[in-house]
């Protein structure tokens, strides 16, 4: 039944996936004259490849003070906003602390600490500033460190003023180190006799296989590989049911369902790296829907395994009251949890639109329910390994040693399992404090949660061998196995000699033991 529901959902997810190739941003706000802080955004881009700012367009949103000393000749108005590119080098964009901008030529800071992005007056007080005079009031750039690539755009004094950046195109050569992580700045840096400018528009990363990001690419061949997993785990389940379909219990829909909806999950996840890649824009249905079934998937995986711990199945052909508390259970993990990755994928995707408030409440928001869904985990984990070990010693008592020996195969992989995340986890941890990262978040972040992927899926193809569909799996709940007869029965061949009423007694006594009434069946 679980596998004709999902075909034709599966085939109607296809028309979804279309033949759509760079990441596609947009930058729409104000960049108000300041000289204490800059604009910047940061992108990976395996070269030879290209960013792309001819679409954006600035707008004057203010008067600025040069116009009336202008107009009264004072001051020469010269106005500029600065936009440069450059590559942070992987010696020091993968250490802890990141690269330092000031060493690439991007800014300037004395022995004691301080600061500065633009020459402003206190920043030439301190020496920082460094060129012609010019350089008063624009982005502070080292001539003898930088290596990237700049433009910049005059802006008038005063009067309408609206125009794009003229020849926007920042080319990638593809040369020895070229590839890695990439940081666009954009500073308007005159706060004296600046004007504040508007921005709109979008801006284009592109790299030499596409628009995806250069450090996102590995992560759809990883989900392309998934998903070929998950189609020959379904494939083979789903035919086992069709052979085996008179002798179908219950928990076998549920491990179906599971590895259906897996299935789903790296198809819609995969899709949308693929259509963003092809068309450099998200496939917004395609990311939401693959988020709500990788937690689909995990509320039903944890359902399931409870459900299996507990018996389901293998000692019991039915839950009773414990499966409503195990399905709410589920429920409830699949609401918060749910919550929480739409927000993070929300604070994430729109944090060029998101002000810094509204990104930091839905953060604050993704932290209580990222707690809620941690401790509705504990539960589940505590639960499962309880009714597992309850189950168990019920099977020993019973001498039931193949039922035991499935559920002792089930115990070592969910110990295989959570020793395995503890062990990512422990490394995951130091390799964060190390000073230079073995993995690191900017190149290669995606193998984090691939393991994790992997993790579960090895788990579930342990659970689909040990209750693979097979004949008589409706009644194994209801069989008990007989106890082998060399080592439970126990023969008394002692003789001894007696009278032959003794003998007349014994054989009374033996035929009341016969009688057919007193017998048990065991």
């Amino acid at each position: 039944m679980a596998l004709f529901s999902l075909l034709p959902l599966l085939l109607l997810l296809t028309t979804y996936n279309k033949s759509v190739e760079a990441e596609h941003r947009r930058f729409d706000g104000p960049i108000a004259a300041a000289s204490n802080y800059i604009h910047y955004s940061e992108g990976f881009v395996v070269t030879p490849g290209y960013v792309d700012i001819s679409e954006l367009e600035f707008e004057a949103a203010s008067e600025s003070l040069s116009s009336k000393l202008f107009s009264e000749g004072v001051v020469e108005a010269e106005e500029f906003v600065d936009i440069v590119l450059f590559h942070e080098p992987s010696d020091c964009a993968n250490t802890r602390y990141g690269c330092d901008w000031t060493q690439l030529g991007i800014g300037a800071s004395d022995n004691t600490g301080n600061l500065r992005w633009c020459c402003s007056d206190d920043a030439a007080a301190l020496g920082l500033c460094s060129g012609s005079p010019k350089q008063e009031g624009r982005l502070i750039i080292d001539p003898d460190k930088f290596m990237g690539q700049h433009k910049f755009l005059m802006v008038p004094s005063s009067g309408e003023w609206k125009r794009k950046v003229k020849d926007g195109l920042f080319k990638l050569d593809n040369k020895a180190g070229a590839s890695g992580k990439y940081v666009l700045v954009m500073a308007n840096c005159n706060d004296i006799i600046g004007r504040d400018l508007t921005v709109s528009g979008q801006y284009t990363w592109s790299s030499v296989h596409g628009y995806l990001p250069g450090n996102l690419f590995g992560e759809m061949y990883f989900f392309f590989l998934v998903f070929g997993c998950y189609v020959l785990l379904f494939a083979f389940y789903a035919c086992m049911m069709r052979k085996y379909r008179d002798a179908i219990i219950p928990i076998q829909k549920w491990v179906l369902a599971t590895i259906g909806i897996g299935l789903l999950e790296v198809f819609f996840k995969g899709g949308d790296l693929w259509v963003w890649n092809v068309d450099g824009d998200r496939f917004w249905f395609s990311l939401y829907t693959g988020v709500v079934m990788g937690v689909l998937k995990r509320a039903i995986s944890r359902c399931l395994v409870v459900m299996l711990c507990l018996g389901w199945g293998v000692t019991c052909d039915t839950l009773g009251s414990k499966f409503k508390k195990v399905v709410m259970l589920g429920i409830v993990y699949a609401g918060t949890s749910v919550a929480r990755d739409v927000m993070t994928v929300l604070a994430i995707t729109e944090n060029e639109i998101l002000s810094v408030n509204e990104e930091t409440e839905i953060l604050d928001v993704v932290t209580v329910l990222t707690f809620c869904t941690s401790l509705i985990d504990v539960i589940f984990y505590l639960w499962i390994f309880d009714a597992l070990n309850g189950t168990m010693q019920y099977l020993e008592s019973m001498n039931q040693a193949m039922k035991l020996k499935r559920y002792l195969r089930l115990r070592l992989i969910l110990l295989i399992s959570v020793l395995f995340a503890i062990v990512w986890t422990v490394f995951g941890i130091v390799d964060s404090y190390n000073d230079q990262r073995m993995v690191t978040e900017e190149e290669n972040g995606w193998v984090l949660s691939a393991v994790w992927e992997i993790n579960y899926l090895m788990v579930l193809v342990g659970l689909s061998c040990l209750w693979v569909p097979e004949p008589g799996a409706k009644e194994y709940a209801y069989v008990m196995e007989l106890p082998a007869l060399g080592g439970d029965m126990e023969f008394d061949t002692t003789m001894v000699d007696s009278p032959e009423d003794d003998d007349t007694e014994d054989v009374i006594d033996n035929e009341e033991d016969l009688d057919v009434n007193r017998a048990v069946h065991t």
